[in-house]
């Protein structure tokens, strides 16, 4: 008696998990995903904090289901004190630069409800700063990372930040620099310091709602903050009607915050080593 055997369909199941399971791969589904929640983010008020929720869920499911990776980097014991310690430090990073420069803007009390203006800028800034930090910090830099290694993941997601600032308001091939080093690279410093999102979040958000408040262009989007601000100085030191991010001294601000940053991710072991190809 003869018996016949079938092909065994888990060689075709394995290679389908390898190849969802592949950088591009959940790093293209979440852009995807998270993208589609940003504009939500966008609409501001109570719907871009929905939307900030609904990208944290999607960054979940296709982490869990898609890449079958933990997320340390989302991971809500101490999330709350890594946030405010990254808004701290996005606030004195504005501060500071904002304080070198007081004589270049001309500053008008703005009429309005103080509680209204902050709550309003502060759940717009949110849903911006989760979204893109789940999208930049998140996906691209890890999955690039995986592929290449820290330093060449760091170099490509900030150029892609400052790129696609391009298409903003009155942006300049100088402004979309200016961004890709101070949010670019700035940003994803933080983030290989801490490994945590919520830290490049606090970033992120205190550093674009402090600029709102005071009522400076935030990446040449014009801002209704408690005060109309208006450069009076070179566009070098204003970063003119582009905002303050397209000023040489926020970008020499952020590089002497990133930089030990950035040694302290390599002594910590956070850095992912370079690929070398095989011989």
């Amino acid at each position: 008696m003869s018996t016949t055997h079938t092909a065994s369909p888990q060689p075709t199941r394995r290679e389908g998990g390898r190849f969802l399971r592949s950088p591009l791969v959940w790093m293209l589904t979440g852009v995807v995903g998270v993208g589609l929640a940003s504009s939500l983010a966008s609409v501001g008020g109570v719907v871009a904090v929905v939307g900030s929720i609904v990208a944290v869920v999607v960054y979940w499911a296709v982490m869990r289901y898609v890449a079958r990776r933990s997320m340390p980097e989302i991971a809500m014991p101490g999330a709350v004190t890594q946030a405010l310690s990254g808004a701290a430090i996005g606030f004195g990073f504005i501060t500071v630069s904002m304080l070198m420069l007081l004589t270049e803007f001309s500053f008008t009390e703005r009429p309005g409800n103080g509680l209204s203006i902050v709550a309003s800028m502060a759940a717009m800034q949110l849903g911006a700063a989760v979204t893109e930090e789940l999208i930049f910090r998140g996906l691209a830099l890890q999955a690039l990372e995986k592929l290449c290694g820290s330093w060449p993941a760091l170099a490509i997601t900030a150029a892609l930040f400052g790129g696609l600032h391009l298409a903003n308001p009155d942006a300049t091939l100088w402004s979309s620099t200016a961004i890709a080093i101070e949010a670019g690279v700035l940003l994803g410093a933080a983030f290989l310091w801490t490994r945590n999102i919520w830290f490049a979040v606090g970033l992120h958000f205190a550093w674009n709602t402090t600029l709102g408040l005071i009522g400076i262009a935030v990446s040449g989007h014009a801002s209704e903050g408690l005060m109309t601000t208006d450069p009076t100085g070179p566009d070098l030191l204003t970063g003119g009607d582009f905002g303050l991010e397209a000023s040489i001294v926020p970008v020499i601000v952020s590089l002497l915050i990133a930089i030990p940053m950035l040694v302290a991710a390599r002594r910590r072991g956070n850095l992912v080593p370079m690929r070398r190809g095989r011989r």
